[in-house]
């Protein structure tokens, strides 16, 4: 090493470029020199080794080296290059002998900068990952950002632990030994981040998250469609375009409502009931059996052992009777899952009659037409069975009440 800093010394004595008697104003130029030759050699490697990797992703099918290209993941390697060659050659400014802390002070510097290098580049290695998998469709629903987020957060905090040591001379496992004594208190700065990445976990294992999932959480206002899953955060937006942050421990502690289980069923649940005043119940005469006759939907069922011979009907058995089988003829309504019309228990605002099957269309917009259908035409055939809505009176209804009554200032003369 001695012999070649002196061929190089001499070499530049040669040239004119220091003189005879070293100065720091020779250490400079040579310096400078180092940095002049390493920004050469670094655009050099970028401009060969950066050209032909760029040419052979657009030959390959393969979208990886395509992403690695687009995120720049070789542009934040080659940053440690010129890093490097400082840190070898600065021994030709800076001998250890005539100028050793000048020297340590700059190895320092550029030990310093190769770690932030590093860690850019383990960073943007990471979310590439998370990316990759990410497009996978065993792992697009996985809460990966989480475990990625945890991993870069502790090559973060070892990147840190590096550069102290290397500022205060001391081996990075004494630090880490004195670190230890002090875990109560980075238990309690890290919380969050260590019960989002034990809640990550927990979710992930029992698979009760997935992005995209809808979710219904009262205690945090949330109700919509999960966007991101992060290690201190889980993003909810809701139907009115809102966004809802949950922390993840907080969907473990808690009850949670995911309704993928809906999504992935044969069909979303329609359960609504109407209420029939009790006093237009009554049984059938065979008038009205003979009208309900006309009635394709229940034809049938008028004519069948238990309508004829059977107990006697009566216009609300037959308007289920009916309501059964109407559901049952529509596309809309799934065949594969439970579909009946069945009494509540009798209140005093009349009896519910409930109606209870699967729509096959999930989407909401359309689910929720469906739905108001049905019931429109449930609203519009109850009078054809000889029944009435129950409806508490309004004032509407009073006014009407007053009209009717005749005027207490006006006798009746006989």
């Amino acid at each position: 090493m001695n012999k070649i800093q002196e061929w190089v010394y001499n070499l530049l004595v040669q040239m004119g470029l220091i003189s005879e008697n070293s100065s720091y104003l020779d250490n400079i130029v040579i310096l400078l020199l180092i940095v002049a030759v390493t920004v050469g050699i670094d655009y050099s490697c970028r401009y060969i080794f950066l050209g032909m990797f760029k040419r052979l992703a657009r030959k390959t099918k393969n979208q990886l080296d395509d992403l690695i290209v687009d995120r720049k993941i070789i542009n934040k390697m080659m940053h440690m290059i010129p890093a490097l060659l400082i840190y070898l050659l600065l021994p030709f400014a800076f001998s250890a002998e005539e100028t050793p802390r000048i020297l340590i002070a700059l190895q320092k510097l550029c030990q310093i900068y190769i770690i932030a290098v590093s860690l850019r580049f383990i960073n943007a290695s990471l979310n590439l990952i998370h990316e990759i998998y990410n497009q996978k469709d065993s792992f697009k629903n996985k809460p990966l950002k989480g475990f990625i987020q945890i991993l870069q957060v502790t090559v973060f905090f070892i990147g840190v632990i590096l550069i102290i040591s290397i500022l205060i001379n001391k081996s990075p496992v004494s630090l880490l030994a004195g670190l230890g004594a002090s875990a109560a208190i980075l238990m309690l700065v890290f919380k969050d981040t260590i019960l989002g990445f034990v809640a990550g976990i927990q979710l992930s294992a029992n698979d009760m998250l997935r992005a995209g999932d809808w979710i219904t959480m009262s205690k945090h206002g949330a109700d919509g469609t999960v966007v991101e899953v992060t290690l201190n955060a889980v993003k909810v937006r809701n139907f009115d375009n809102t966004i809802t942050t949950i922390p993840p421990y907080a969907l473990v502690s808690d009850a949670f409502q995911n309704w993928r289980g809906m999504s992935e069923s044969p069909g979303r649940r329609i359960k609504r009931s109407i209420n029939i005043d009790m006093n237009s119940v009554h049984f059938c005469t065979p008038e009205m059996l003979e009208k309900f006759r006309k009635i394709s939907l229940i034809a049938d069922y008028i004519d069948s052992p238990t309508g004829v011979n059977g107990r006697r009907l009566t216009n609300l058995g037959v308007f289920r009777a009916y309501l059964v089988r109407y559901l049952r003829s529509l596309p809309e309504v799934s065949e594969e899952l439970v579909c009946m019309v069945r009494h509540l228990q009798p209140t005093e605002t009349g009896i519910p009659i409930e109606l209870y099957c699967f729509s096959s269309n999930k989407v909401w917009v359309e689910y929720e037409g469906i739905q108001a259908d049905i019931f429109d035409h449930v609203l519009a055939v109850i009078p054809e069975f000889g029944l009435r809505v129950f409806q508490n009176v309004s004032g509407a209804d009073l006014r009407n009440i007053i009209v009717k009554l005749p005027d207490p200032g006006v006798s009746d003369k006989t």
